[in-house]
C-alpha cells in the first residue's frame, strides 16, 4: 500500500481506473482526469474534466509534484483484418498510445519534481501473444510497449516507468464480449486458470508498480493474464 502520495489518475471513471481510484484514495490525494466525474462523486478525490484525444491537460488544478501516473483510456476493436479500415487502426492508436503521450508531456515536469515517481500505462496480452483480429489494438499496444521501455531508460533514476499486460478483464469496456452467461462461460474457459481477470487485481498490480515494493524495477511489461500468455488451456 502506498500513502500521502499524489497521484494522476487519466481516464479512472469507469473500470480499472475507478477501481484504482477506490484503492488510493483513502490514503492519498488522488486527481482523476476524465471525460466525466459522475462516477466518482462518491470517493475524496479532486475531478479534471479531460478528453485525452483532444485536449491539453488543465494542469493549473495539480500539485507542483506528482508521485505518481496512470493512463488508463484504452479500445478493445477486435476485428479481421480484411474488415478494418485505416481509420480503426488511427483511433487505436489515437486512444491508446497519442493520448498517453500528450498527457504525459503536460504533468513531466509534476512527475520530475518529486524526484521518485512511477508512470503506470496498460498493454494487451495480445502484443506477446498472437491472437486472431487483435491486430488493431496489438499494433497500437505494441507501439506503447515500446514507449513504456524508451521512457524507463530516459527517465531513470528519477522516474520509473512499468505496464502491465492483461487479458480480458470484467469492465464497461469489455462488456460486449461479456453480456451473456455463455460468453462468460468460454472466455472463462480461454484461461488456464479458469476465469477472466478483475478491474480491482489489476488495480492491485498497479499499486505495486507504483509503491516503493518494486522501487528497482523499470521498463518492465507485466503479464496479467490468468496464465493465456503463455500457457495452454
Amino acid at each position: 500500500m502506498i500513502e500521502n502520495k499524489n497521484i494522476l489518475i487519466i481516464g479512472g471513471s469507469s473500470g480499472i481506473g475507478l477501481a484504482l481510484a477506490e484503492h488510493l484514495a483513502p490514503q492519498n490525494k488522488v486527481f482523476i482526469a476524465s471525460r466525466s466525474g459522475n462516477a466518482v462523486q462518491h470517493l475524496d478525490i479532486q475531478h479534471i474534466n479531460f478528453d485525452a484525444t483532444q485536449d491539453d491537460l488543465d494542469t493549473s488544478q495539480l500539485p507542483d509534484e506528482l508521485h505518481g501516473f496512470i493512463y488508463c483510456p484504452g479500445s478493445i476493436n477486435l476485428r479481421p483484418f480484411k474488415g478494418l479500415k485505416l481509420e480503426a487502426f488511427q483511433f487505436d492508436f489515437e486512444i491508446n498510445v497519442l493520448g498517453a503521450i500528450r498527457s504525459l508531456k503536460s504533468v513531466l515536469s509534476h512527475l520530475s519534481a518529486s524526484g521518485n515517481a512511477a508512470i503506470v500505462l496498460y498493454s494487451t496480452v495480445a502484443v506477446q501473444t498472437g491472437m486472431p483480429f487483435h491486430s488493431s489494438v496489438a499494433a497500437s499496444k505494441g507501439a506503447l510497449e515500446g514507449l513504456t521501455r524508451s521512457l524507463a531508460a530516459e527517465f531513470a533514476p528519477k522516474i520509473r516507468v512499468n505496464a502491465i499486460a492483461p487479458s480480458l478483464v470484467n469492465t464497461p469496456l469489455a462488456s460486449k464480449f461479456l453480456n451473456n452467461e455463455a460468453k462468460i462461460d468460454k472466455a472463462n474457459e480461454r484461461h488456464p486458470l479458469g476465469r477472466i481477470g478483475t478491474a480491482i487485481e489489476i488495480a492491485q498490480a498497479t499499486t505495486f508498480l507504483l509503491g516503493e515494493e518494486s522501487s528497482w524495477m523499470t521498463g518492465r511489461v507485466l503479464q496479467l493474464d490468468g496464465g493465456i500468455g503463455n500457457l495452454k488451456a
